[in-house]
C-alpha cells in the first residue's frame, strides 16, 4: 500500500493528494499512490490497490479515445525503464511516463445526470454553473442532452463553477470551443461504452494542456476518483446513488463527530477494505480484468 513514493535519483516536481511527479529525462515520471482525501482531507490510511486501479483506468480509457484527441503518455512499460529505476518494484502497474505539456487553468465537467454540487445548486437556483436549466428535474435524473460545466482550478481550496461564457475569458475562445467539443465527444464515447457495461457515467472532470500548441488531454481520465460511476441496474432517480468510489469513505465520516475542519480521525479496517473492494469491482466490470 504506497502512501509515498520516494525516487532519490530523481527531482520531485509535485507531491498532491493521490500523485507524486517526479521529472524525468525532460518527461514526467507520474506515480499513482493508494493515498485517499475526502473534504480538502488526506487521510491516514491508504485503499489497497487504489493508486493501480486509478492508473490502469485512465491508461484503459486514454488508449479508447486516442482516434479523438492525442494524450500525455509515453509509455506505462516497468521494463522500459532504466535500471536505477526497476529496483522501486512498487512503480509496477501505478506509473506513467508523460510528455510535458502546459496544463489550462480549466477543468472540463461533464453532467450526464444531476447530482452532487450541480444537484445542490440547481434545488436553489434552478442553474448550475450559472446557467439556467429549462428542464424540471428531481435529483439523480438524466438530463435530455448532457451538460458541459466548466470550472476553474484552484491552487488552493475549491474550484469554482463557472459559465461558458466565463470560460471564453479565460481561455482563447476559439480553445473553449475546441475543449468543448473534444470534452462532448470523449464523454459520450466512454459513457456509451460504459452502458454496454451496466455502468452509468454521471458526470466526470477532465483536464487538458497544452503541448507544441496542440491541445491534449492530460491528468487522469474517467476514474472512480474524476467521475461518477452508478450501477445502471440499481438507478433509480429521486434519490442519491451508491457510486463506485470513495462515497464509502465520506458516508462514514459524515456519519462521525468529525467536524470536517480538524484533523481528520482513523477510518476503520473493514471500512478500507470495502472501499478497496469497490474500487476493484469498478475496474473490472469496466475492462473485464482483475486486480488482486
Amino acid at each position: 500500500m504506497l502512501r509515498k513514493s520516494e525516487i532519490k535519483e530523481l527531482k520531485l516536481l509535485s507531491r498532491g493528494k493521490i500523485r507524486d511527479i517526479y521529472d524525468f529525462e525532460n518527461n514526467l515520471l507520474i506515480i499513482t499512490t493508494d493515498r485517499v482525501s475526502a473534504f480538502d482531507h488526506i487521510l491516514n490510511q491508504t485503499i489497497p490497490y487504489k493508486g493501480i486501479v486509478l492508473n490502469k483506468i485512465s491508461l484503459f480509457f486514454f488508449q479508447m479515445t486516442e482516434d479523438i484527441i492525442d494524450n500525455h503518455i509515453i509509455h506505462d512499460d516497468f521494463e522500459l525503464l532504466p535500471d536505477f529505476l526497476k529496483k522501486y518494484d512498487y512503480l509496477k502497474g501505478r506509473f506513467i511516463i508523460a510528455e510535458k505539456a502546459k496544463p489550462l487553468p480549466i477543468e472540463c465537467i461533464m453532467r450526464g445526470y444531476i447530482t452532487g454540487s450541480g444537484w445542490k445548486e440547481y434545488s436553489k437556483e434552478h442553474s448550475i454553473g450559472g446557467m439556467f436549466i429549462n428542464e424540471e428535474l428531481i435529483e439523480s435524473e438524466k438530463f435530455n442532452k448532457p451538460l458541459f460545466t466548466p470550472s476553474t482550478k484552484a491552487e488552493h481550496g475549491h474550484d469554482e463553477n463557472i459559465s461558458f461564457d466565463d470560460m471564453k475569458k479565460i481561455v482563447d475562445p476559439g480553445l473553449a470551443n475546441l475543449l468543448k467539443e473534444k470534452t462532448e465527444q470523449i464523454f459520450t464515447k466512454c459513457s456509451d461504452f460504459a452502458l454496454e457495461k451496466n455502468i452509468i457515467i454521471a458526470d466526470t472532470k477532465m483536464e487538458f494542456g497544452l503541448l507544441d500548441n496542440e491541445l491534449i488531454i492530460i491528468d487522469e481520465l474517467l476514474t472512480p476518483d474524476s467521475s461518477r460511476f452508478w450501477n445502471k441496474n440499481r438507478y433509480e432517480k429521486g434519490r442519491k446513488q451508491e457510486s463506485y468510489d470513495k462515497q464509502f469513505i465520506r458516508n462514514y465520516l459524515l456519519e462521525s463527530n468529525w467536524d470536517i475542519e480538524s484533523s481528520p480521525p482513523d477510518i476503520p479496517d473493514s471500512i478500507i477494505q470495502e472501499t478497496s473492494i469497490i474500487y476493484r469491482n469498478i475496474f473490472k466490470e469496466l475492462t473485464g480484468n482483475e486486480i488482486s
